[in-house]
């Protein structure tokens, strides 16, 4: 049996009803609650303490509706809604159960401000889980991120500090087009006038950020995520070019953009040409490729592709 909720819930319960019916009367309100109209007005009351502005009319055309001054309403959510809420959170933050920590603090005060029944219910998937960190990810200091942001949208260009992943160190100019997360990594993808090329920098790299007064228009029809997987399809190591021996059609469903740029050869065939540098991991994607494929250019992974296909038929029993 599902708890009785609170006065206070109740209260939000009855602000939502009076925003989506302006006008509602108590009779309505009570029906709608399954509580007395003496009731509905001691829910009205808790609202009004708690500086929400309910006003109502008198008469057979009046009614209650939320006055001036109301800019932001309480946020409501269902316990489905809730625990979805707590589980992206968990799942995507190692240290969201961590009240101490920003992102437990943040997903805490959520949690308060449920009615009771929700909430004890997204406390107890927050308190029994116990999240596995993505090894990949990697999460940027916040205040940078949100500057960055800010940026983007003003369309202003930054001076930025950054410390590349072998430790060398540079300032760069730049016009911040966007802020992606692709794979648990934040990236910004921007213009930069240092090297007068398309950049995308890994934000938690970034040591400092000045918000310079020049401004900028980013590129007419900006696809970021487009832009940025093609970015990081390029420029890596080890070149790679692969025949697929499927439609193009078929295969472009199955082949992200950071593989690399695929093309259409004939009405049978496509060819993926791309750089990495991680050829093992290259060696992966292409093995869950549905189609038969040959690796035309790239020793270094067409080595990988051999070793781990041999591992592959050994697992399976097979003689490789």
């Amino acid at each position: 049996m599902e708890p009785e909720a609170s006065p206070t819930a109740r209260a939000l319960l009855t602000l939502e009803l009076i925003q989506g019916s302006p006008g509602i009367t108590a009779d309505r309100l009570a029906g709608k609650l399954g509580v007395s109209e003496r009731a509905v007005r001691r829910y009205v009351g808790i609202l009004r303490e708690a500086g929400i502005p309910i006003e109502s009319v008198r008469g057979p055309y009046g009614g209650y509706h939320v006055g001036r001054g109301l800019r932001l309403p309480p946020l409501m959510f269902s316990a489905t809604e809730a625990l979805g809420l707590v589980m992206a959170v968990l799942d995507g933050h190692h240290d969201a159960s961590d009240p101490a920590g920003l992102v437990g603090g943040a997903l805490g005060k959520i949690v308060r401000a449920l009615p009771e029944p929700v909430a004890a219910q997204a406390e107890a998937v927050r308190r029994a889980t116990a999240a596995a960190p993505d090894r990949g990810a990697a999460r940027p200091d916040p205040e940078t991120t949100t500057v960055l942001v800010r940026a983007c949208s003003d369309r202003r260009r930054v001076r930025l500090g950054y410390r590349s992943e072998a430790g060398s160190e540079w300032d760069a100019d730049v016009d911040p087009w966007a802020v992606v997360v692709r794979h648990g990594r934040w990236y910004l993808l921007c213009w930069s006038h240092t090297s007068g090329a398309r950049r995308a920098y890994r934000i938690d790299r970034v040591r400092t950020v000045e918000v310079l007064p020049d401004g900028f228009d980013p590129p007419a029809e900006l696809d970021p995520v487009a832009v940025l997987e093609e970015h990081l399809a390029v420029g890596w190591e080890y070149a790679v070019e692969v025949i697929v021996d499927a439609p193009f059609d078929t295969v472009a469903r199955c082949v992200p953009r950071t593989l690399g740029r695929l093309e259409p050869v004939d009405a049978g065939t496509c060819r993926l040409v791309g750089t990495t540098g991680n050829p093992w991991w290259y060696a992966e994607q292409l093995a869950a490729l549905p189609a038969p494929f040959r690796i035309l250019g790239g020793p270094e992974v067409r080595h990988t592709t051999g070793v781990l296909g041999r591992r592959l038929l050994t697992a399976a029993g097979e003689e490789p």
